[in-house]
């Protein structure tokens, strides 16, 4: 595999995770373009709210209830739609998600910078 397949592998790569309400919910990394975009769909207020655009970004992050497909948002309206779909149990399962994701990649980090 190459390192530009592998890259665009591990960023296409999705995690399935259970909700308290026993949804499935399939999440994925945002990528730098993801997050761009959801600054654009948030607008410049927004984009500059740090506990708006967190719990934007969590929701982002999903791509399938149930395995069911959901759009990525883009605008406003969508996010927020986005965020009360998922509710408290949905944003709290996402972010714990993410969170580990964060956790393993800077462990990764770390072990691959002694090579």
């Amino acid at each position: 595999m190459t390192p530009t397949t592998s890259i665009l592998t591990s960023a296409a790569a999705s995690e399935t995770v259970t909700d308290d309400d026993g949804r499935r919910l399939a999440i994925r990394r945002l990528t730098a373009l993801d997050r761009l975009r959801l600054f654009k769909a948030a607008g410049p207020v927004l984009a500059q709210n740090q506990p708006w655009l967190g719990m934007a970004l969590i929701a982002s992050s999903v791509n399938a209830i149930d395995d069911v497909p959901t759009p990525t948002p883009a605008n406003e309206a969508q996010i927020e739609a986005m965020v009360a779909r998922l509710g408290d149990s949905g944003i709290s399962a996402v972010a714990q998600a993410l969170q580990q994701f964060a956790d393993l990649t800077a462990a990764e980090l770390l072990d691959n910078a002694g090579n």
